[in-house]
């Protein structure tokens, strides 16, 4: 009989003083600027392929499926990760028709994860996502200020509602952060405010050159 790996939430690993009421671990201010972006889908292809692949940032802004796994076996992905020049938080779900225990769960371990990279050298830039208004309670805890953020507008522009939810959060994370710069990930609506401090990285796709 094999003797199965316990990982216990990673608890095992890795405990954190938290933030807030649910014990996020904070992520740091911590960014090295890259010129292109690709999608983790992408990940090992290019590690092999490039040679300079420390001027690519590395985001999670794909389904969740393909990134769970960081989750589960964290340490088999530290050296891909550390050979990028930036790496975002992992983007897990937050949506609002989520239960609020699973957005929060979702908010945990990204955070989780993102502190654990930088404790392996890793330069993360905090991913913010939000759903509805009753998540600016915890969906901001953790996240540093004065630093580099990164978003995505990818499915907020769907109706009249969610482009509503998409840009309250976004002038609550503008609010609270103060963020020096935000990577924004997908289009911006014309509406957006700040936007001296945007970076587009990209439309709906999963890899730029």
């Amino acid at each position: 009989m094999y003797k199965q790996e316990r990982n216990y939430e990673n608890l095992n690993r890795r405990r954190y003083t938290g933030t807030g009421d649910y014990d996020i671990p904070p992520i740091l201010v911590d960014y090295e600027p890259v010129t292109q972006w690709i999608g983790f889908n992408y990940a090992r292809t290019y590690t092999r392929s490039k040679r300079d692949i420390r001027m690519y940032g590395l985001h999670f802004f794909v389904d969740d499926y393909q990134f769970n796994r960081l989750w589960s076996k964290p340490d088999n992905y530290i050296d891909i990760l550390r050979k990028f020049g930036a790496v975002c938080s992992p983007d897990f779900s937050t949506y609002v028709d989520y239960p609020k225990a699973l957005q929060i769960y979702n908010h945990y371990r990204k955070h989780w994860l993102g502190a654990y990279w930088q404790d392996s050298k890793i330069r993360v830039i905090p991913t913010i996502s939000w759903s509805d208004h009753s998540s600016y309670e915890w969906c901001f805890d953790g996240e540093p200020r004065g630093g580099t953020v990164a978003i995505s507008s990818v499915g907020t522009q769907m109706n009249k509602l969610a482009r509503q939810l998409f840009l309250d959060g976004y002038e609550e994370m503008i609010r609270r952060l103060h963020p020096a710069s935000i990577l924004l990930y997908g289009n911006a609506p014309a509406d957006l405010k700040n936007e001296d401090k945007l970076v587009t990285i990209g439309a709906f796709q999963d890899k730029f050159l």
